[in-house]
């Protein structure tokens, strides 16, 4: 079974930066796909990046250049660095993983309790 836990959420001004991670429990061996979605109130989930098994990220439309998915070489942290905060952007923030690649799509198996983000004008 595997366990995520995300941190770093918090409050920061328009233009500013958050460096969101999440913590794989549980990890077993066994490679997992993982990526970050959001959900924005009465809004749906979507998904903000994924990366697959060679490190290569696909990122949303909307935060490409601004937001940056990385691991550490344990594959046992997720990392999302977003800067250039936008007031559109205060979500709430989940990581997620998957023995198989869904991009981001939210169709993984494995799902965090979330972070919250907040961005002021």
């Amino acid at each position: 079974q595997v366990h995520l836990v995300e941190s770093g959420g918090g409050s920061v001004q328009s233009g500013g930066s958050l460096r969101l991670s999440c913590t794989v429990y549980g990890y077993a061996y066994i490679r997992y796909y993982m990526a970050w979605f959001r959900q924005a109130p009465g809004k749906e989930r979507e998904g903000v990046a994924a990366i697959d098994g060679n490190g290569s990220a696909t990122y949303a439309d909307s935060v490409k250049g601004r937001f940056t998915i990385s691991q550490d070489k344990l594959e046992t942290s997720l990392y999302l660095q977003m800067d250039s905060l936008k007031p559109e952007d205060t979500a709430m923030y989940y990581c997620a993983a998957d023995r198989s690649w869904g991009g981001l799509r939210p169709i993984y198996t494995y799902w965090g309790q979330g972070t919250q983000v907040t961005v002021s004008s």
